[in-house]
């Protein structure tokens, strides 16, 4: 019989998250996010895995949040298997290759889990072995919460009869999210459980549903495994995915299996999906008022507000029913009972070019992070923060010179020929055209200040010669 530690925990880390915004945006989606605390909700699933006494977890993600998603496992010391998804396509063709490499590495069984989920390990325990015994008899195992309100934002899984809790039993539909009458009917019927969009399967068990139900994905997907190369400790899926259809795993596979069994979890799932769900998940006072990073709140009932510790300071007098979030270049200010709704502040922020809708004022690299700070003309002032061992690549810039301002920590920095250390108080010219690097060679952070002068300031000026992160 397989055991916990027989089973994969294949986590799909690469969606966007915009029902959070602004605390989340396309270049740093929700998964990478902390939340006022100190681990971000990537970080809980795989502590959570851990704590279930699983495998050596795969991460799936994009390109882009790569090198974000390997540092916040090395946080943790957590080893895993990343692979990098080079376009996004949903979580079918994802889960796909998943299973096509699990099966490739002789693994007994793969857990599929989103990396933003809320759940509590121990609570979970007795129906991951319930649904390892379903797992193990080719059964492919999916996870239902019970209802305890009429919710418009999950999806449902109508069991085929009364399933008990931690029992797996077969499943009769899926129901896509449903308006608020028929969600109200659902809960009524007290029959229907929330889908927790988590997987328990063999590896083949899930292989052969792709065969049968999509084999396009299942082609494609193979494709892209047989295409894929390693760039650094990333396994890179190559051409092959790029051509498959964008297709979730529940209409791809799951609303069409009948070796499909739903197990009854009571485990404090939640997916943290909008600001209201953050608001059920946060320490309320008596008043029903949670309050994240820096806010304060005076007279205020059923409100949520959150502001970046250290940033800027958020006050609510007399809210109700109100959730306020504050960054460091936007504000949301919304009726609770639209928290579902703001995806499409979004679309509209998109819709007139403005730059907030996806993206930070903090750029995160794979050495650290830059900020900007200040803008004009012919000038921009940013903070750049190296973390240690980290280092920038050698390059240049056609249109730009630079100023650097070590304000803490000690940088190494090679401008020409010549290579230097820097220390604090102390500063630095690179003149346009020479070809420079900077790095953090101890085991503090390194800050500085750099202000850029000429005629284009665009992160793409940048010529590389060298680059340890092999980016191109």
């Amino acid at each position: 019989m397989a055991q916990l530690a027989d089973i994969t925990p294949v986590i799909l880390c690469g969606g966007g998250g915009t029902r959070l915004w602004p605390a989340s945006r396309a270049d740093h989606p929700k998964q990478f996010n902390r939340f006022a605390g100190q681990a971000s909700l990537l970080q809980h699933t795989l502590l959570r895995a851990q704590a279930l006494g699983l495998g050596r977890p795969m991460l799936l993600t994009a390109h882009d949040f790569r090198f974000v998603a390997a540092e916040q496992a090395a946080e943790l010391g957590v080893e895993v298997d990343l692979v990098v998804e080079p376009c996004p396509r949903d979580t079918a063709p994802a889960i796909a290759a998943a299973a096509l490499l699990c099966r490739a590495q002789g693994k007994g069984a793969m857990l599929v889990m989103p990396s933003d989920h809320k759940m509590d390990a121990a609570a979970f325990m007795p129906a991951l072995k319930a649904g390892l015994e379903a797992a193990q008899i080719g059964r492919l195992v999916t996870f239902g919460v019970q209802p305890d309100r009429a919710e418009t934002g999950y999806g449902y899984i109508e069991p085929a009869e009364n399933a008990a809790p931690n029992t797996p039993g077969p499943v009769a539909r899926f129901i896509e999210k449903p308006d608020a009458a028929r969600a109200k009917a659902l809960l009524a019927e007290g029959r229907s459980l929330w889908n927790a969009g988590i997987f328990l399967c063999a590896p083949e068990a899930m292989l052969a549903a792709f065969s049968t139900h999509a084999p396009d994905v299942l082609a494609a997907a193979q494709a892209a495994l047989d295409n894929a190369a390693r760039d650094l400790d990333f396994l890179r899926l190559g051409a092959g995915f790029g051509e498959m259809r964008a297709i979730s795993i529940d209409y791809a596979v799951m609303e069409r299996a009948a070796n499909v069994d739903v197990v009854p979890i009571a485990a404090g799932w939640s997916d943290l999906g909008d600001w209201k769900a953050i608001w059920e998940d946060a320490a309320r006072d008596d008043h029903g008022v949670a309050t994240l990073g820096g806010a304060v709140a005076l007279d205020c009932a059923d409100t949520l507000l959150s502001s970046e510790p250290g940033g800027t300071t958020l006050v609510g007098l007399g809210l109700r029913n109100i959730v306020a979030v504050a960054t460091n270049d936007a504000v949301l200010v919304a009726d609770m009972a639209k928290a579902q709704a703001v995806k499409s502040v979004v679309a509209l922020l998109k819709s007139h070019n403005n730059a907030t809708a996806t993206a930070f004022k903090r750029h995160f690299r794979p050495w650290g992070w830059f900020e900007q700070r200040a803008q004009g003309t012919r000038f921009q002032v940013k903070t750049i923060f190296v973390r240690p061992g980290g280092k920038l690549s050698l390059q240049s810039h056609k249109q730009r010179s630079e100023h650097w301002v070590v304000v803490e920590g000690l940088a190494r920095v090679t401008v020409g020929e010549a290579t230097r250390d820097v220390k604090a108080n102390q500063s630095l010219f690179v003149p346009l055209g020479a070809k420079h690097r900077l790095e953090n060679t101890t085991d503090a952070p390194l800050i500085l200040i750099e202000v850029q002068v000429g005629d284009y300031l665009g992160e793409d000026d940048i010529i590389r010669y060298d680059d340890v992160y092999a980016r191109d």
